[in-house]
């Protein structure tokens, strides 16, 4: 397949994924973001921009040397498990200057109360709260500002899916939100991204049982060496039952991994194997061959690229020319559109009158890590205005925001608990947030019809 042109790339749905370079990558990287990345660049009909993301890693991370070597490793993991720079976009986030430019246009529209909300940021205040420190104690503002940078990431190349874990769906309606608000100000020029989660990417455990993290130190290199390999897989924590025991397969971590590379036929077999009391060795044996036989194949080409990092440096620096020459036009729109224009054209052209719109509050739906189901009724400032409870399932929460969207008084005696009024905020003012809701698409529906 030929490399597409830039107008091209326009008739294909954008799927953009960046890893944050600041480690090895490991077997919990491969299955879940490298392997499924390089199988949905072959899809024709999407066009794929993949980054590594070496800006967010100084969030992170404020060793150089660390940073370089991870840059170099999952570049090279990428392209050693099949991804083809030639056909997709394949750059470092720091060699695109339009990506900080756009952070900062995007910074002057995004309100102070949506960063408050964070994940990463309320975790870190929520830790200092329990210290008993300063509730921002050593809280960067480059981790009080990551999601806007990673909205940059996503709305510079226009990107209509973005591959994400569920942790990471907030960040994608924070992007959202950015993008309305820059277009509500400064006209249509941003895409509202769609956050895409698969549920069956596999989320590996560890060595110890723990999620497979390097901050737990509980990893496997996706590029061991074999006898490393094998030496890491015989560490698997195992229980102490002997062989001839019957063995659970459910909360077992080496028979977790093995499903992640095995197939359906290859799986069931190992959970005879443990149901007819295989020991741990004979079953850490069979997961290594497993492991190695797909690692194998892969692991002299990602050893010869991280041995020639010139070679690599010249396909990214490759990739940023092909992505900037979406970017830079694209940045020089946006530089017009908010008034960094040439003074003589100033002069001579008179800006088109704006179509008058008036700007309605909105419904977020998203998901907590504690499984549960939300929704928030925000301005279009972004101070809340109705905050829910929990839901155990998403169809409760639409079917609670269905009813508030037809009749609010109705609504609000019914839900009750389930929602609460945001700080400062009272009854009428949520009454009249929803009514011009309503009326925005009692509008809409009508100029569909």
């Amino acid at each position: 397949m030929t490399t597409q042109t830039s107008t091209q790339t326009t008739e294909r749905t954008r799927v953009l994924t960046g890893i944050t370079t600041t480690g090895t990558p490991h077997l919990g990287n491969y299955v879940g973001a490298i392997r499924p990345t390089v199988r949905a660049s072959l899809n024709p009909a999407t066009q794929g921009f993949y980054f590594l993301a070496d800006y967010h890693a100084l969030i992170k991370c404020d060793d150089p040397v660390r940073i370089q070597r991870s840059t170099l490793e999952i570049a090279a993991s990428w392209i050693a498990a099949g991804l083809d720079p030639e056909r997709v976009m394949f750059y470092r986030q720091s060699d695109i200057p339009e990506i900080p430019e756009l952070t900062w246009f995007l910074t002057c529209v995004t309100g102070k109360g949506v960063l408050n909300r964070a994940h990463a940021y309320k975790a870190s205040v929520d830790k200092n709260h329990a210290a008993g420190n300063d509730p921002d104690a050593d809280v960067s503002a480059g981790l009080f500002m990551y999601p806007v940078l990673m909205g940059a990431d996503i709305l510079m190349f226009k990107a209509h899916k973005v591959p994400v874990g569920r942790d990471q769906i907030q960040h994608i309606e924070m992007a959202r939100d950015m993008a309305s608000s820059f277009n509500h100000l400064y006209g249509e020029h941003l895409v509202l991204p769609e956050a895409v989660v698969e549920e069956s990417v596999a989320l590996l455990p560890g060595l110890d049982g723990r999620k497979m993290s390097k901050s737990y130190d509980n990893t496997i290199p996706l590029f061991s060496s074999s006898a490393q390999l094998k030496k890491l897989i015989s560490g698997i924590v195992t229980d102490s039952r002997a062989p001839g025991q019957a063995k659970a397969t459910e909360g077992s971590a080496l028979f977790q991994i093995y499903q992640a590379f095995a197939s359906a036929e290859e799986s069931a077999s190992l959970a005879k194997a443990y149901a007819d009391g295989i020991g741990w060795g004979d079953a850490k044996q069979i997961l290594f061959e497993r492991i190695d036989r797909e690692v194998a194949p892969m692991r002299a080409q990602y050893e010869a690229l991280v041995n020639n990092p010139a070679q690599v440096d010249a396909i990214l620096l490759k990739g940023a020319a092909k992505a900037r020459e979406l970017a830079t036009p694209f940045i020089q729109e946006l530089r017009h559109a908010v008034g960094l224009r040439s003074l003589a054209s100033a002069c001579t052209q008179q800006a088109p009158a704006k179509t008058a719109r008036v700007a309605v509050p909105a419904f977020k739906q998203y998901r907590e890590q504690d499984g549960q189901f939300y929704f928030k009724l925000v301005d279009p400032q972004g101070r809340v205005l109705l905050q829910s409870m929990g839901f155990t399932s998403p169809k409760d929460a639409g079917l609670a925001i269905g009813q508030l969207q037809q009749d609010e008084a109705q609504a609000m005696a019914q839900l009750g608990q389930h929602v609460a009024l945001g700080d400062g905020v009272s009854l009428s003012d949520v009454n009249e947030s929803l009514a011009s809701l309503r009326a925005e698409l009692a509008e809409k529906a009508k100029s569909k019809s």
